[in-house]
């Protein structure tokens, strides 16, 4: 099979795009690939702390492979600092990028760029599917997520914390899409299939920062 990593956002679709990927077979996930913001030491636009993502990876059972972004962090930084974790992975014989990605074609189209300017394979398991099945599906298969970052002009700060369930999808606006796919919202998984049992997190405080909303959470 085909080595891989899985880019790890800590969210609802990279798991789902884990465990698809697990359950088809043709792709063997051998490692998790995240961005973190030095400044904050939190995941890239999710906020979620170091130490979360940490334990995320280890009841996943992948060893985890961190890039440290400035922030500000421009695009020579990023595409060096990524550059240097592509060069990790090769070295361990890993050949494609596993990514959750849903519709946006302008970011599989930069992505699948990037993965072949080094000799890489980018992996859409979830690419273009319908997002109201997929938001039931990903709940229906033991998923379970929070909220931990929403746009407040998109979707009312009420939901930051939230659980990613069947009432939210109910109580979502019309215009949010089910799986924040249009950078509604982005959550947090403790819980699922792909891992080997669910993580123990308490709820902190929640803030306004750089226009938008996060909901804190720490290990318990």
């Amino acid at each position: 099979m085909t080595r891989a990593y899985i880019a790890w956002s800590s969210g609802k679709d990279s798991a789902f795009a884990l465990h698809t990927v697990r359950l088809a077979g043709e792709v063997e996930v051998v490692g998790a690939l995240t961005t973190v913001a030095e400044p904050f030491d939190r995941v890239s636009m999710h906020g979620v702390r170091r130490s979360i993502l940490e334990a995320q990876a280890a009841a996943a059972g992948l060893p985890l492979l961190t890039v440290n972004l400035p922030a500000p962090c421009s695009n020579a930084q990023y595409e060096a600092r990524m550059a240097a974790a592509v060069a990790h992975m090769q070295a361990d014989g890993v050949e494609a990028v596993v990514f959750g990605d849903l519709f946006l074609a302008d970011i599989r189209a930069y992505r699948e760029a990037q993965m072949a300017a080094v000799g890489m394979q980018a992996v859409f398991p979830l690419w273009g599917r319908p997002t109201a099945g997929l938001a039931e599906e990903i709940i229906e298969s033991g998923i379970e997520a929070r909220i931990v970052c929403l746009d407040p002009a998109r979707l009312d700060p009420c939901f930051a914390g939230r659980r990613y369930d069947a009432a939210l999808l109910d109580a979502l606006p019309a215009a949010v899409d089910p799986c924040g796919e249009n950078g509604e919202f982005h959550t947090l998984v403790i819980g699922g299939p792909m891992f080997g049992g669910p993580l123990s997190v308490r709820e902190g405080e929640t803030v306004t920062r750089d226009g938008f909303v996060f909901a804190d959470f720490e290990p318990q």
